[in-house]
């Protein structure tokens, strides 16, 4: 389960920033701050991790084939402001926006994030999360729940709010609003 850090010496919550978030020790487990709130994630299971690698795999073919910018894969940090510092599961960055990436992290929004949502993290990706891509400005945001098998696309409709473009599964293609001509079956993402 995703919970609050507190146990974890530093600022009061809600006051977090990438300054003290970087200072952390490596102490093995996956840290971010969303509003200044330190959260700790536990570590992804193998239903989590094989869907991240899938979708992962099906974007980097195709945006390295059509040139369209980059794919990482978490853990690597995007700093999508001060107090909201988050490592998505997959994230693309367009050649336009290739300013932002550095080698230790990505600073502003990505132009896509998969979140893989588990029981234990679907609160987190659903509400905090989505709160912070959609302050940050992240055009396009997929919910992937490995245990049903679907790809929520959220579509960012002015800044702080998305609308769905529905829940997809099975041989339902994937309508990405922001990655042009990639039209995967849903399918492909789950073993």
């Amino acid at each position: 389960m995703v919970m609050r850090a507190d146990w974890i010496s530093g600022p009061a919550q809600g006051h977090w920033t990438y300054k003290e978030y970087a200072a952390l020790p490596d102490d093995g487990k996956r840290y971010e701050i969303v509003s200044g709130v330190l959260y700790m994630s536990p570590s992804p299971s193998g239903p989590h991790q094989d869907a991240a690698l899938e979708i992962a795999s099906y974007l980097r073919a195709h945006v390295k084939l059509t040139g369209l910018g980059l794919v990482r894969m978490a853990p690597f940090d995007v700093i999508l402001s001060p107090d909201d510092v988050v490592q998505p599961d997959v994230l693309v960055v367009f050649n336009e926006h290739l300013d932002k990436v550095t080698d230790k992290f990505i600073l502003g929004a990505p132009d896509l994030v998969v979140e893989i949502a588990s029981p234990s993290t679907a609160i987190h990706d659903r509400h905090h999360k989505l709160d912070a891509y959609a302050r940050a400005g992240v055009p396009e945001y997929w919910i992937v729940d490995p245990d049903s098998r679907t790809v929520e696309v959220l579509s960012l409709e002015t800044v702080g709010m998305y609308q769905s473009l529905g829940i997809f599964r099975g041989k339902a293609t994937l309508p990405s609003l922001v990655v042009p001509d990639f039209s995967p079956r849903v399918e492909q993402f789950f073993m």
